[in-house]
């Protein structure tokens, strides 16, 4: 006979009462689906091209976008996880009070290594039922960018795997382009 194991579930307020009352200070922590999520320290590889490709949308999307890097988003699906790169709409101001919500976001993006199994699953359901039309996933692993697009359903219904051979453009940005060599550029 297999023990079952009971999980707890929280929301987004006990979530953020337990941030207030300093229970989750020093840990780096991500509430996905209801779930307290422990996530693993950034290697240097993971902040290097997360960070590279952060400056170059800053560049890109000046004056037309917020670029936000493992900043809170909230959703509602009693989640508020931390993507590496969140590219929401402006005015910055509008989140003096609030974190960015999913109609606010035009573009998430996760660097996967150590996270890529949980990246490619749980995450990607929580943002495809939360509607948000264009999430990438660096892989640092495999060397290739996963995007996946038309949520319907709780997932997302076009997904598309691009090698170092391949351009792409944001879906609320077509006329910008990046290659994606230049993502995983060293």
């Amino acid at each position: 006979m297999t023990p079952t194991v009971a999980t707890a579930k929280f929301s987004l307020e006990e979530y953020h009462q337990m941030i207030q009352a300093g229970i989750l200070a020093l840990r780096r922590v991500e509430l996905v689906d209801g779930f307290i999520v422990e996530m693993p320290p950034e290697g240097t590889e993971h902040s290097y091209y997360g960070q590279t490709l952060a400056d170059r949308f800053r560049l890109l999307l000046a004056n037309q976008a917020l670029v936000r890097e493992n900043k809170p988003i909230t959703l509602s699906t009693n989640s508020e996880p931390e993507p590496d790169i969140a590219i929401v709409k402006l005015p910055a101001t509008t989140y003096l009070t609030h974190h960015p919500y999913g109609e606010d976001i035009y573009l998430l993006i996760e660097v996967s290594k150590s996270t890529l199994g949980f990246d490619r699953s749980v995450k990607k359901k929580v943002y495809a039922t939360e509607g948000i039309q264009d999430y990438w996933i660096v892989d640092l692993v495999n060397k290739q960018l996963k995007v996946y697009r038309s949520p319907s359903e709780g997932d997302y219904q076009i997904i598309t795997t691009l090698n170092t051979d391949s351009i792409i453009s944001p879906l609320a940005f077509p006329d910008i382009t990046i290659a994606v060599k230049e993502i995983f550029a060293s």
